[in-house]
């Protein structure tokens, strides 16, 4: 089933769209299917106030610190060349990102290094999960220092480990912070309404966005009311690190794409719910 023009498969279902960055394109792919949104933002992307240790890295990576380079996010790919530029050092950034090798957790580090002409000396994990990253690395004949870019609440100690394991040092940096977009109020009205059937279907892009729910449910007692608000909504996950998040936090993911996109996410929700009672 195509996801071009209306085709009313999911009229009379009420989605969930807890996403920030990119809320009105994937509110607008799902809404096209007929769909009602209750939109939700739960998680943002915001710069660091102190960029201390990120222009230190920068220093390091320009000096030639770094042996091979490690890319979770494409987020993180951007906002490293971003304060590159802010320091005057985008162009000594680009050069190494083009010259060393690297690894990338999934797509969107992929073709954000692509989109900076970086394309070059990738490889990708396997699966886009930690796990992922750790086998290619285990895969590797040590020789330096990984320099690695992870995001906010990564599993540094795991990283760390892998490294020093199979010879690797380990120079970590996180580029940005996660901030809290709607309200607490707002999430506990949306998980009051999916604790009593009044949304159909909740579709998680990220780990974080799941976190921003225990944390807002535990810090106004309502985990209890949690449990059951996920356990009576269908739930949809982008790839599997989101599905862990869901299946951690006491839910069970129903509809998983193939393909770790949005696109393809909105495709299997259409054909799941689309034929489901």
């Amino acid at each position: 089933m195509g996801l071009s023009g209306e085709d009313g498969a999911l009229r009379g279902r009420t989605v969930a769209v807890p996403e920030s960055r990119a809320l009105d394109m994937f509110s607008d792919m799902i809404a096209a299917h007929g769909a009602e949104i209750i939109r939700c933002p739960l998680v943002r992307v915001r710069p660091l106030e102190d960029n201390k240790a990120l222009d230190a890295w920068i220093g390091r990576l320009t000096a030639g610190g770094h042996d091979l380079l490690a890319f979770y996010t494409g987020e993180g790919v951007v906002r490293i060349v971003d304060r590159a530029e802010e320091i005057g050092a985008k162009d000594a950034v680009l050069e190494a990102f083009a010259r060393l090798p690297k690894l990338v957790r999934g797509p969107k580090p992929l073709g954000a290094l692509r989109k900076l002409g970086c394309g070059d000396w990738i490889t990708k994990a396997g699966q886009p999960t930690t796990d992922g990253l750790i086998a290619l690395i285990a895969g590797l004949e040590a020789r330096g220092t990984i320099g690695f870019q992870v995001y906010p609440d990564a599993p540094e100690d795991r990283l760390a480990d892998a490294c020093r394991q199979h010879g690797f040092g380990y120079d970590p940096v996180t580029p940005y912070v996660y901030a809290a977009d709607e309200s607490d109020g707002a999430v506990v009205e949306v998980i009051r309404k999916m604790a009593a059937g009044e949304i159909d279907l909740i579709a998680f892009t990220s780990q974080s966005q799941v976190q921003r729910l225990i944390e807002v449910a535990e810090r106004r007692g309502l985990r209890a009311e949690l449990g059951k608000a996920l356990a009576s909504t269908r739930i949809a996950a982008v790839g599997p690190i989101t599905e862990q998040a869901v299946v951690e936090a006491g839910g069970e993911v129903q509809i998983r794409p193939e393909v770790f996109h949005m696109k393809p996410l909105v495709a299997e929700m259409v054909q799941q719910m689309g034929a489901a009672p």
